[in-house]
This record gives C-alpha cells, sequence and structure tokens, in this order.
C-alpha cells in the first residue's frame, strides 16, 4: 500500500523564499527517499506554514526516511527558518488514485476532518458514493485518511484557479446535492483548510 506523508514546517516571518531554496535544494539531493509530490505556502489559514507532500512505496521506507531527518536535525535544509515541524502519514482512499504531478491550478486547498472514533468506516462509505460526482466539476488530487496522530482524520487535496472558482464549484456541489456525502457529516468533529500557493518546484502546481 503506498503511503503519503505530509510535513508541515513553521517558519519565521518573511524568511519563506530562503525555505524554499533550501527545499528545492534538499529534496534534489534527496530524489530516493519517497517521491516528491507537493510543496505549498500557506496563503490563507495558518500563516508561515510550508506544506511538504511525499509519496513512498512502503511504510519502513517512511519511517526510515523520517527518522534521517530527525536524527540529522536538518529539516530538508531549512533548520535557519525553522520554528516548529510536525509529520502526518496518510493512506490513499481505496477508490481514489492520487495525482501526484501534473498542472492543476493556481491554488490547492488543503481540508483536513477530524472524524468520531468509530466513524472512518461509515465515513469512507459516504465519500466513495460522492467522490465520483464531486469530481466531475474539479479534481480531488489527494483523498487519503491518517494512519498516526492523536485523533482519526481525513486530508483531501483540491486544485481550483483561483478562489473565485473555488467558491463557485463548492456552491454548485451544494446546490446540486453532490457534496456534501449523505450521511458523511453525522461522522465529522472539526474541519481546518489551508490555502496553499505551489511552489514553483512543485510536482503539483
Amino acid at each position: 500500500m503506498q503511503h503519503l506523508e505530509l510535513v508541515t514546517l513553521s517558519i519565521r516571518t518573511a524568511t519563506a523564499a530562503a525555505a524554499l531554496q533550501a527545499i528545492e535544494r534538499a529534496t534534489s539531493a534527496h530524489r530516493g527517499a519517497g517521491t516528491l509530490c507537493g510543496v505549498w505556502t500557506s496563503e490563507i489559514g495558518m500563516l508561515n506554514r510550508i506544506l511538504i507532500l511525499r509519496a513512498f512505496d512502503a511504510a519502513d521506507a517512511l519511517l526510515a526516511e523520517r527518522a534521517r531527518i530527525i536524527e540529522a536535525g536538518d529539516f530538508f535544509g531549512a533548520s535557519e527558518q525553522l520554528v516548529d515541524c510536525t509529520f502526518e502519514t496518510w493512506a490513499p482512499y481505496p477508490f481514489v488514485t492520487p495525482a501526484l504531478a501534473g498542472a492543476f491550478g493556481n491554488l490547492y486547498e488543503i481540508r483536513v476532518y477530524g472524524i468520531k472514533p468509530t466513524g472512518m468506516r461509515p465515513t469512507l462509505a459516504a465519500w466513495e458514493a460522492a467522490i465520483p460526482a464531486r469530481v466531475k466539476l474539479s479534481p480531488i488530487v489527494v483523498a487519503a485518511y491518517a494512519l498516526d496522530g492523536a485523533t482519526p482524520r481525513m486530508l483531501h487535496i483540491c486544485p481550483y484557479a483561483d478562489l473565485g472558482e473555488r467558491t463557485r464549484i463548492r456552491s454548485e456541489a451544494v446546490a446540486s446535492g453532490i457534496w456534501p456525502p449523505k450521511g458523511g457529516p453525522d461522522w465529522l468533529t472539526v474541519m481546518q483548510s489551508t490555502i496553499g500557493i505551489p511552489a514553483k518546484f512543485s510536482p503539483m502546481r
């Protein structure tokens, strides 16, 4: 099973350009350490964040790479800019194949849903029924559920041309009854979104 890792680097104010340069160098130097999929700077939501998405073919490869980063104390070359860092491991929905590279949009919504402890199975069933109609309006390039962390969670990454397109598509999905998935919200606890701008070197852009 493919595993995804989402790393969130919290950086000092006004250091994003330097951090991105360091991340580009570091990910080029360690191309064998998973597949780089996306790099975004936060524009709306929690600011001064850089999000890095990588894919791994096996869990042990992901954990070995994470251990290398932590033991070396060199967080994608951006240690000078770093304030904090979180690592999260995700498994793609079995019915959605991640689109891990390509030109999809000028901005991306990275949204995390909290799930009630017993709610993952019915939530996935609801999403499986609804996603085919939803992606006819615009793509969901990543849909996954958390394998670690304190609470059950789901992740969606959706690209848009701009905020206006995002509003239009989401309104159309709700008005037509396509979204949210029927019964799905019954199992949700919280929702948090970051609007991210892809870096120039991001495979998703």
